[in-house]
């Protein structure tokens, strides 16, 4: 059975957030200060979750007018689909990137058009049109969950950030989200990571229309990039907090190297993309899992053609992918 409340430290309290889908849960963190508390990635809103933090405040003792801000690592939706509900409820402030901010307005923003990119897209690359109806269909189910949508302040990334009473380093971490934010504590060698480093599991990087034309190489630069920092111990987004954060940094670094040259070594006949990720994860996947899937293909295959590895090929307004 899972704990839903775990307290790392005096003032650090991991909450595990439900979610419907195959991850189970996210991790939010409460940091206690002097004169309150600040909430991280506060989970997707669902009937299960608005419970939990019911229960979980009223354990805690934590007065909703007592929460002084609301801190996202990213946009998607598991980390940020609470922050408007926490905000109707305290008038805190929700805290973002700029570009997560704009990601927010394309996704689910009055006039959103992302939904509409991302099918056509699907739909260049391969994907039929009796699957694409569902997807449809899938994109527009998360509003709901996201509900209501909060008032947005950006963060400074290049300055020093205060969580609770302490000061963090924000520092810029793209490639899962574009304009992902990990906050380093240096003075005790901690790490607010989101999903930018995972134990067990590695990050989706889906390619996502007008943000990134590579989201891979991003990814894999600002992995490295954070390796060299010094940190004993790490705060995730899923999973539970680890010690072993550069050794995971390069672990991923791997696992990505590997996928990209298991992907090449079935390109020795042009395919979509879509045909290729069905060879790789399977046709027992949900439509939630898909689109992911898919997306990750895609930054995959972006990333193989810009070093020269393989070739794009148009055919009857279908993007083939085929070796050099």
């Amino acid at each position: 059975m899972i704990k839903p409340i775990i307290h790392l430290s005096d003032t650090i309290i991991q909450v595990k957030v439900p979610l419907p889908f195959p991850l189970r849960w996210v991790n939010s963190y409460v940091v206690i200060s002097r004169s309150g508390w600040t909430l991280i990635d506060p989970g997707l809103r669902t009937p299960e979750a608005e419970q939990l933090w019911n229960g979980a405040l009223e354990e805690l003792g934590l007065p909703i007018g007592a929460l002084e801000k609301i801190v996202l690592t990213h946009h998607h939706p598991d980390h940020y689909g609470l922050s408007g509900w926490f905000q109707e409820r305290s008038g805190a402030e929700v805290h973002i990137s700029g570009t997560g901010m704009e990601q927010v307005r394309a996704l689910w923003g009055e006039g959103e058009t992302m939904s509409a990119e991302l099918l056509e897209l699907f739909r260049r690359h391969g994907m039929d049109e009796e699957t694409l109806a569902p997807m449809a269909e899938h994109m527009t189910s998360f509003i709901p969950q996201l509900s209501p949508q909060p008032q947005l302040t950006v963060i400074d990334t290049e300055r020093p950030y205060k969580i609770g009473d302490r000061t963090y380093q924000p520092f810029v971490t793209p490639g899962h989200a574009a304009g992902h934010v990990c906050f380093l504590d240096e003075e005790r060698s901690e790490l607010f990571c989101g999903d930018h480093v995972l134990p067990q599991i590695t990050p989706n990087v889906s390619y996502i229309p007008g943000f990134d034309d590579n989201p891979l190489r991003s990814y894999l630069h600002s992995l490295d990039e954070v390796g060299k920092l010094k940190v004993e111990l790490a705060f995730p987004g899923h999973r539970d907090p680890f010690r072993t954060f550069a050794e995971r940094t390069g672990q991923i670094i791997r696992h990505h190297e590997e996928r990209l040259a298991a992907m090449e070594a079935k390109l020795d006949e042009p395919r979509t993309s879509y045909a290729l990720c069905r060879d790789f994860f399977g046709d027992r996947l949900s439509i939630h899992q898909l689109r992911f899937a898919l997306s990750e293909t895609i930054a995959h295959l972006f990333y193989l053609r810009d070093e020269g590895r393989v070739r794009e090929l148009e055919g009857d307004g279908v993007v083939l992918y085929a070796l050099n």
